[in-house]
């Protein structure tokens, strides 16, 4: 009797127990890593914040090489401790194919990438949309100011970026025809594009603004994550020869709202694609229990991409402290230095960028995107822009 009451306590403690478990959820980083105060930062963000949000615990993996990519997932994985892996980044996509059939049973996430498996969301976004609205700014306001050129630095060569690529064609040729529509004038401003072939490399990104500064760009749209601090670099220093603190040349910042870098000065807009959102809510479909494989795409409709306003500042000044970029002390410095700057471009050119933004909602606009080379080269073919 004396056994059976003993196995029948350790039965009901083993019960309780497990029951105290908290559910798990892993993230593996690309090798972008944290501190990009964009794309990275950004899954961290969301994923930690449903964490806090829903009780649980998160780990995290950084990968300081291609070669961590699989290894890093199949850690994960073959712990079976996790209730969710979540990949963030394309470049993880084929070790993350790997793994989700190893181990069938685990469920899995991945942002920027489709892997067709049945036990994987694939979260993408339609970041042609919110780069539609960078283009149709730089390319207007470069028309404004009397600039040549609007430029964009790009990462590495892949599909994508060149969802950015498209979209910001797409917008500047929109851009220029609203221009000589408001104005009757015809505008003469080309597009600047360079692919550095790294996302980490913060010099390249310098010395690809600094080229394009030096022929006459308004502005620069970072598509390469850590790299555009690169670009903040060279264009401060613009300003700084140049003794001008507000107007051209602009930053226009990616994925984060990114307008309080350089302390508000220089950051006119932001491309937001809405990282941690997506992975918030790849959580909670965890939680929920409404989980299922297959590709989520996010643009403008679902609140996954947007262009950056002061409603989103607050928050990402907030996101700037947290990761010791910014001090808090600097809060309403930034915001104050942010609207002097907006207010260097006139109200029908912000106008026109909602115009553009409504069109895209209602569907009456459609931005076109690429997701192989030979489609690019087709958009680059339609949306020519004088380049050189």
């Amino acid at each position: 009797m004396k056994k059976v009451l003993a196995l029948l306590l350790v039965l009901v403690l083993g019960v309780s127990l497990a029951g105290l478990a908290k559910a798990k959820v892993g993230i593996v980083l690309d090798v972008g890593g944290r501190g990009d105060l964009s794309f990275n930062d950004m899954g961290f963000k969301g994923t930690d914040q449903a964490a806090k949000d829903f009780g649980l615990e998160m780990d995290v993996a950084q990968s300081s090489t291609a070669a961590d990519y699989l290894p890093n997932i199949r850690n994960m994985a073959r712990s079976g401790n996790y209730d969710l892996i979540l990949c963030v980044g394309f470049l993880l996509g084929d070790a993350l194919k790997s793994a989700a059939t190893e181990f069938p049973n685990q469920k899995f996430a991945i942002i920027d990438s489709v892997v067709d498996e049945p036990n994987v969301m694939s979260i993408v976004f339609r970041e042609n949309e919110q780069s539609a609205l960078i283009g149709a700014l730089a390319a207007m306001t470069a028309a404004e100011k009397g600039y040549k050129y609007a430029g964009i630095v790009l990462g590495i060569e892949i599909p994508v970026l060149y969802h950015f690529e498209a979209g910001f064609r797409f917008g500047m040729d929109w851009g220029l025809k609203k221009y000589a529509e408001v104005t009757g004038k015809t505008p003469d401003v080309g597009l600047l594009y360079t692919y550095t072939g790294t996302f980490d490399d913060i010099a390249q990104g310098k010395a690809a603004t600094e080229a394009m500064l030096a022929q006459g760009a308004v502005g620069v749209y970072n598509v390469a994550g850590p790299l555009g601090v690169g670009d903040l670099q060279a264009i401060t220093e613009a300003h700084t020869n140049a003794g001008t603190t507000f107007g051209p040349p602009y930053y226009f910042g990616v994925d984060s709202d990114q307008d309080w870098m350089g302390n508000g000065y220089h950051g006119l807009a932001s491309g937001m694609k809405r990282v941690d959102n997506a992975c918030y809510s790849a959580v909670k479909s965890v939680v929920d229990g409404t989980f299922k494989g297959g590709v989520v795409s996010l643009g403008l409709k679902e609140d996954g991409v947007a262009i950056s306003g002061i409603s989103q500042l607050a928050d990402f000044i907030d996101f700037g402290i947290a990761g010791g970029a910014v001090k808090a002390d600097d809060f309403y410095n930034i915001i104050a230095n942010w609207a002097q700057d907006r207010a260097t471009v006139p109200a029908y050119i912000w106008d026109a960028v909602d115009e553009l933004n409504a069109g895209i909602l209602s569907g009456k606009i459609v931005v076109p995107t690429a997701n192989t080379g030979d489609e690019m080269k087709a958009i680059r073919a339609q949306y020519t822009l004088g380049a050189p």
